[in-house]
């Protein structure tokens, strides 16, 4: 398979995933969309230039076709306001420490799961500072918006998205060891065979 065809396919698994869970924000299923963003700055960063507003542009989709199935105008839902474009940046953050992480990447060993790890902490807590605070600041949903409820709704839910991002990436990187592995030990079976 070329690394073009490999970054094809990666981008369509990377849609699904964004499409499949972020239809229900709070099902069974978390929302992988900070994830696949994460993911999408590693393996496609080639590619930003138009995998990420692709990306963008699909999840605005799937959020439009959510609210309006529920017969509510998109622009008059309670999470649509200005603070709404402001998942711009902060999914460019995701994309970047991914994006980060990639061109850091050596093989599987240590010290990329721990430079993954610490890029994954980092770019969720900016994700999370600038979406939420975003909300909490710029929408008309916070009634008597304070420095105090701003810090408490920051920590209150940073770890739920911590969570739920490092259980998918921490997937997703079991899933590329797996075929790290299996890439190697083809390699030395065909160098064996021509020897």
């Amino acid at each position: 398979m070329t690394a073009h065809s490999r970054r094809a396919l990666i981008l369509v698994l990377l849609a699904v995933l964004l499409a499949a869970t972020r239809v229900h924000h709070f099902a069974a299923v978390p929302d992988a969309s900070w994830t696949v963003f994460f993911l999408g700055g590693f393996y496609l960063r080639d590619w930003t230039r138009w995998a990420f507003p692709a990306l963008m542009a699909l999840a605005v989709l799937v959020d439009f076709l959510v609210i309006t199935a529920q017969g509510l105008s998109f622009w008059q839902h309670y999470c649509i306001s200005p603070a709404y474009w402001c998942l711009i940046p902060a999914h460019l953050v995701l994309w970047g420490g991914g994006a980060w992480l990639q061109r850091r990447y050596r093989g599987v060993e240590l010290r990329s799961l721990a430079l993954a790890a610490a890029s994954l902490m980092v770019s969720v807590a900016a994700c999370h500072l600038i979406a939420q605070g975003s909300f909490y600041w710029i929408s008309a949903s916070v009634a008597d918006a304070s420095l105090a409820g701003w810090w408490k709704n920051y920590s209150d839910w940073l770890p739920a998205y911590l969570g739920v991002s490092g259980l998918y990436v921490g997937l997703a990187a079991a899933f590329h060891a797996a075929v790290a592995q299996t890439a190697r030990l083809g390699a030395a079976s065909t160098d064996t065979t021509r020897r």
